[in-house]
């Protein structure tokens, strides 16, 4: 077989059926809990102005290393960006189009980040989220946390952690800062290049270094807890209470910062434990009560958080869960008359809301039984000479052992819904 001329780009990949159907049903999984819990879905565009994602933090990597920017051809040109997440156009639209909060989306769809792929991470990969913009109760966050720990019950997953920390708000912060800023200066020749280059923009983003060489200084490092005002130490423990009474296990895990700068307040993340690799991050999200503000916005408190699809699904492999959907064929149509004959009968089935499917080019019989068979359709309606001068098709269970039978042709939809509803 000749190399094909291209290929999908690196970081990117082709999602072809029968794995396609399975990630539509994982978010139509997601739509379900989503809309249970009052949430509707938000379709933004994926790309926006370059200003839209650069309010993520100038000192993230994001920003700094990952995002595809473009200008288009207008005149002057606009400098955009594919979309590297979606909880700041979610917030550009707040801003944009001022709804009545609070206001409870959903969204899912692609990303893109300029990063090295491994297992798991793309350069285009897809999320499910939530965001819920308006509301500065705790309770608001026990809902968000709660939401995506019901989805990932509706999964079958039984093996996912809850990481839970608070990042404090703008009157307790810089405190922290001062004391994090000093400490790990007084350790900078202890810390790797790279994250000396993160202490000079942002020390908060040293924490979410994962080289081991960091690790102890990281670990002697103050704690945000310890600096929590007692408005932002009541918000947080209303947090953990309302899990408690929810009967969802969490772990206080104070070094937990997240990739964005934006967060504040509540910030949690979601492990799945039989993932035995230190990339085993589900999703994960928090509070980001300033961003709607700086998005040109009226200050909107806000919270939510964004799954990661193509590790969930990594997830589910390892602990043999939520298996791909079943075929949507139903019947397979086998026709050694030419094949006009499949045609109608395959459109009366599909009236009859039966999902149904043929083969092409006049091929012979045998060759079409192995396509029905690889369609997964529980049965085939063979139609040769004899059945069309009767009037009948002949039925073949092809995944159970009641064998065959000739029905006539117009009892053929009633007959394979009796069959498929038993």
């Amino acid at each position: 077989m000749a190399e094909p001329t291209f290929r999908a780009p690196k970081g990117t990949r082709d999602i072809l059926p029968p794995e396609s159907g399975r990630r539509r049903a994982l978010i139509d999984a997601f739509a379900v809990q989503a809309g249970l819990g009052g949430f509707g879905e938000v379709m933004s565009p994926i790309f926006e102005d370059l200003g839209v994602f650069k309010r993520l933090g100038e000192s993230t990597d994001v920003v700094t290393k990952e995002m595809f920017d473009f200008f288009d051809k207008g005149d002057p040109p606009q400098h955009l960006a594919l979309r590297p997440e979606l909880t700041a156009s979610i917030c550009r639209a707040y801003a944009e189009h001022r709804p009545v909060p609070p206001w409870k989306i959903w969204y899912e769809g692609p990303q893109f980040r300029y990063e090295q792929p491994q297992a798991g991470r793309y350069r285009q990969f897809s999320q499910v989220g939530v965001e819920t913009l308006g509301a500065d109760d705790p309770q608001a966050d026990i809902d968000v946390i709660a939401l995506a720990w019901r989805f990932y019950e509706s999964l079958g997953l039984r093996q996912v952690s809850l990481l839970l920390n608070s990042l404090g708000d703008p009157s307790c912060r810089p405190a922290y800062m001062d004391a994090l800023r000093n400490h790990l200066e007084s350790s900078a020749a202890a810390l790797t290049d790279q994250s000396r280059v993160t202490l000079e923009r942002n020390p908060l983003r040293v924490l979410d270094s994962k080289r081991p060489e960091d690790q102890p200084v990281i670990d002697a490092a103050p704690l945000m807890v310890d600096y929590l005002s007692d408005d932002t130490a009541e918000h947080f423990a209303a947090v953990r209470a309302g899990l408690d009474a929810l009967e969802i296990p969490y772990q206080i895990s104070p070094r937990l910062v997240r990739g964005l700068d934006y967060y504040t307040r509540t910030t949690f993340e979601f492990a799945a434990d039989a993932l035995a690799t230190a990339q085993n991050a589900v999703g994960g999200g928090g509070r980001y009560d300033g961003l709607v503000e700086d998005l040109g916005g009226p200050a909107t408190p806000g919270i939510g958080f964004a799954l990661g699809v193509d590790r969930i699904l990594l997830a589910c492999d390892a602990e043999d869960v939520f298996p791909g959907p079943v075929p949507t064929v139903k019947i397979f149509v086998v026709d050694v008359t030419g094949g006009s004959h499949a045609l109608g009968v395959c459109n009366e089935l599909r009236d009859a809301g039966i999902g149904a499917d043929r083969s092409y080019g006049g091929r012979s019989m045998k060759a079409q039984m192995k396509v029905a068979d690889r369609s997964g359709a529980p049965f085939a309606a063979i139609i040769g000479e004899d059945e069309v001068a009767a009037g009948e098709v002949t039925l073949r269970d092809l995944r159970g052992d009641t064998g065959q039978r000739r029905i006539p042709l117009d009892s053929l939809a009633y007959e394979v819904s009796q069959l498929l509803t038993k």
